[in-house]
Formats: structure tokens, C-alpha cells, sequence
């Protein structure tokens, strides 16, 4: 866990970063093992070890540092690292403290090598200077020779980084990211995308990857590559029990299920991702809520739904001008959900 490295942070493409407080890094390093600890076995012969660099890290002093570690960095094969150069060339330029992220990341790896007897060092493939940092650093100091392995970033189709960078990053805390939202971010994952997904965040076998292959191919429509990636990941991540809840949600929200069904926090999930307003208890009459939702222009519009049966409530299709949403109606006692036609839907909360 970065608790040291994370102290100071990768240099950025465009700007310096914002640095945070010890206070921070240290919630950041906690709520990480808590999320990466249970996909790891830490039993067995080749049971997984999880260490905070901040341990050895937080301990050396400047002197220290730049006498023992940084004496064997040469600052012209520093300054040619790709994202260093163009710092150095832009107007922000880049300072000493992130200059020197490159000698952490090598005082990283040499310290696993030394206590936990690591020779092998993976990441991505835009942190390849980071590593081979790490290798020459611990062939000058102990006259060893490591590994390291740069592994592809994953992009969409269209070249773009799947990533935080690009505005698309999808996140293992559920605070963070509902279950349901994280469901719905796979399903919506592209034609063109989906078969890499399978086989990157999936443990399908080749051959069923194949038949979902040619499932595109022949029938994309019916999008059954993207709902087995859904699946298999949100499972993965979050257990069965949410993901179905994930999946009755995105059955209700297209007129196929019942949104009763849904427990609390998935109702809320789905009601983040539509229109919604709050009403206070006498004002549950459906011309209301159509106007307040946009989805009537004015209350002779919202009458004229009405009067023509195009609203419905929980998915049960409402008739009259004078129709309510009834206490009876509301889910967990203070939701409901409010369709007008085919495609416009809203949430109501009972305040």
C-alpha cells in the first residue's frame, strides 16, 4: 500500500498535484485494503502478504535519502523520462517533489527485494520508468538482477484510457458506487468493447468467450455479452444478492419487473440516476408530481396525461385527473416512482 509514495503522487501530464494530509493518505491506504483484502488468499504456501510502504518510507531521513538512495539516480536519465520531459517543457514545469517520485517508487521496490525478497514488480504500462527505476536502483545497491513486467493499458475502442483521466474510472466502494450503478456501467459497455472486457475482468473460459463473440457478431441487440460482463463482475465485486437486486431494478426501470421488490438503498441507487423532486404529504396529487417532474408543461398538459391513461406509478398505469399517489403506493414509505409514456421517468420523495 502507497501510505509513503501516496504522500507525494505520480506527476501528472498537465499540473502539479494537490498534496494531501498524512490524515488523508492514511484513510485512503485503510479504505483500500479493506477493498483489495477480499480478492486475495492470505493462507496456503503462496499466501498473498500486504505491507504499507509509509513503514520504511516514513522512516528514512533527508540525509539518509539522498546519501544511500538517491547518490545512484542520474538526473539526465531522470529528466528524459517521457512524462518528466514535458513537464519540464510546459509553462507549469514540474517541482523537486514530484521530480522525485520516480526515486520512491525505485526505494519501493528495493525494500520489498530486501525484506520480502520481491523480484518481480508489475504495473502498468505507463509506470514502466517507475519500475525499471526500481531494478536499476536494486542492481547499483545490491548487485542483483530483478523483474519487472509493464502490463497494457486497457482502452476502448477508440483508443481512449479506461481510467479516472477520461472521466470513466468505475470504483469498488459501494459509497462511491452504488451496485446497481456499477451493474448498469458494465451493461452499457460498447459492441466494440465488450469481448476485451470478458477477457480481462471475467473468469469465462475461451470457448464461452468465443460464443459470446459470436453472439455480437450475429445478434448484438440482444446485448448477452454485456449483461454475462454485468454479471460476472458486479457478482465478483459486490456478492449475488446485490447484483440481482441490480438486475430486478433494471427490469422494473424498463416495465418488466416490480419496483417493490427493490430493497432501500438499490431504490435510492436507481432514483439518483432519473429526475427527481420532493413533495411534501399533500401534495401528492399526479398533476403535481407530472409538472414538478417536467414532465407536464402546465397542469391542463398534466390533465390531459392523465385523462388519456399515459402516467403510471411503480410501473401501475393511472387513470383520472383526480388520481393521487396513495400512502399504500409509496415504496419503503416515501418513494415512488412516476412514468410518463414510454421513456420519461421520475422519483418523487415524500418530505
Amino acid at each position: 500500500m502507497g501510505g509513503f509514495t501516496g504522500l507525494i503522487g505520480d506527476p501528472r501530464q498537465t499540473s502539479e498535484r494537490v498534496l494531501n494530509s498524512r490524515e488523508v493518505v492514511a484513510d485512503w491506504v485503510q479504505s483500500l485494503r479493506s477493498q483489495i483484502e477480499r480478492f486475495l488468499s492470505f493462507e496456503g504456501e503462496n499466501a498473498a502478504r500486504m505491507v504499507n510502504n509509509l513503514d520504511w518510507g516514513g522512516q528514512l531521513s533527508a540525509i539518509d535519502f539522498l546519501r544511500d538512495i538517491g547518490k545512484h539516480f542520474r538526473v539526465g536519465t531522470m529528466v528524459k523520462k517521457e512524462i518528466v520531459a514535458k513537464r519540464l517543457n510546459s509553462e507549469e514545469g514540474i517541482s523537486y517533489t514530484e521530480f522525485s517520485y520516480q526515486i520512491l517508487q525505485g526505494l519501493d521496490y528495493l525494500e520489498l527485494n530486501r525484506q520480502y525478497g520481491c523480484t518481480l514488480q508489475t504495473g502498468g504500462s505507463d509506470q514502466w520508468g517507475n519500475l525499471t527505476s526500481g531494478t536499476e536502483l536494486i542492481r547499483k545497491v545490491e548487485g542483483k538482477t530483478v523483474h519487472a513486467i509493464g502490463t497494457p493499458l486497457i482502452t476502448n475502442s477508440d483508443g481512449t484510457k479506461f481510467g479516472k483521466s477520461e472521466g470513466n474510472a468505475i470504483w469498488l466502494n459501494p459509497e462511491m458506487c452504488s451496485p446497481y450503478a456499477f451493474y448498469q456501467f458494465w451493461l452499457n459497455t460498447a459492441d466494440a468493447d465488450v469481448i476485451d472486457r470478458l477477457k480481462v475482468f471475467t473468469f469465462l473460459t475461451r470457448a464461452e468467450i468465443g460464443e459470446y463473440e459470436h453472439k455480437v457478431e450475429a445478434e448484438a441487440y440482444k446485448r448477452e455479452a454485456q449483461k454475462r460482463l454485468a454479471y460476472e463482475v458486479t457478482t465478483l465485486v459486490h456478492g449475488v444478492e446485490p447484483t440481482e437486486q441490480a438486475i430486478a431494478a433494471s427490469e422494473a426501470l424498463f416495465g418488466k419487473g416490480d419496483f417493490a421488490s427493490l430493497d432501500e438503498s438499490t431504490l435510492q441507487a436507481v432514483m439518483d440516476e432519473l429526475p427527481s423532486v420532493e413533495l411534501s404529504s399533500d401534495r401528492l396529487d399526479l398533476i403535481t408530481a407530472l409538472t414538478e417532474l417536467g414532465f407536464a408543461s402546465s397542469k391542463s398538459e398534466a390533465r390531459r396525461i392523465l385523462k388519456e391513461g399515459g402516467a403510471s406509478v411503480n410501473g401501475v398505469k393511472v387513470q383520472g385527473e383526480d388520481a393521487l399517489i396513495s400512502s399504500e403506493q409509496l415504496l419503503h414509505g416515501k418513494y415512488a416512482i412516476v412514468r410518463r409514456g414510454k421513456k420519461n421517468q421520475g422519483a418523487i420523495t415524500v418530505v
